[in-house]
């Protein structure tokens, strides 16, 4: 059986005790990941702002996991309200415009956000065994 590696991304922890992501063998998954500034920890107010910032943090976890952007698989999308998809397209072309090597992605709508949080995400992936 394969070990679990767990792994943080400075200044995206969680205040929770959980780890950013959690690796076995090559495949990864993530805890939420935020649209929130890393060296400041702050989070914008506006969706567009919040949507950069969830897709740079999708970068820096996939870094420090290893891989990138194109290893993953899955992406499951939390948003306070459905108006937003046009935001979230937005960097979801920019990070992955090939429309035939796209992960899959699933969106539910979620009102129980703390402060002004108006959308997270989390990712599975499948990492080089080459690392």
């Amino acid at each position: 059986m394969a070990k679990r590696r767990s792994f943080e991304v400075p200044g995206l922890q969680h205040e929770n005790p959980i780890p950013m992501g959690s690796i076995i063998g090559n495949l990864m998954m993530t805890s939420g990941i935020f649209g929130m500034e890393p060296e400041t920890r702050k989070t914008p107010e506006d969706i567009e702002s919040q949507c950069r910032l969830m897709f740079a943090n999708v970068r820096r976890v996939m870094e420090a996991a290893g891989g990138s952007p194109a290893d993953i698989i899955k992406m499951v999308v939390w948003a306070r309200d459905k108006s937003f998809k046009d935001a979230m397209n937005k960097e979801w072309l920019a990070m992955f415009p090939d429309p035939h090597s796209r992960p899959a992605r699933h969106t539910m709508m979620y009102s129980g956000f703390s402060g002004n949080t108006l959308i997270q995400c989390e990712i599975v992936a499948v990492l080089s065994t080459d690392r």
